[in-house]
């Protein structure tokens, strides 16, 4: 039951700062420094969030197939591949990673 008090507190949370969001000012989101700083943390939030899923395993670092999977996938992007040829690259690399034996 103290779950599902937690979880209801949670959602609220969200919905209130949801909510809070449309009391911001126009003039505070057509700034240009906002645009940039949303861009930024945009990015670094997918980032951090492509790097923990590729190289973690519950609390340990492990480096296996995903990590060479996100190397290939990295340099597809830097070679300007279409977003579907990077997926298909970086599941190409997985699995003849783990074809070749790697975990």
């Amino acid at each position: 039951m103290n779950l599902w008090i937690w979880v209801l507190v949670a959602a609220g949370a969200a919905y209130l700062t949801k909510l809070l969001g449309y009391l911001v000012p126009a003039r505070v989101l057509s700034n240009p420094r906002m645009s940039r700083v949303a861009g930024t943390l945009t990015i670094g939030l997918l980032a951090s969030l492509t790097v923990v899923n590729a190289a973690a395993s519950g609390t340990a670092v492990v480096l296996d197939a995903r990590v060479g999977a996100l190397v290939a996938a990295a340099l597809a992007l830097w070679l300007k591949a279409p977003f579907l040829v990077v997926v298909i690259v970086g599941a190409l690399a997985a699995a003849g990673l783990r074809l070749l034996g790697w975990p």
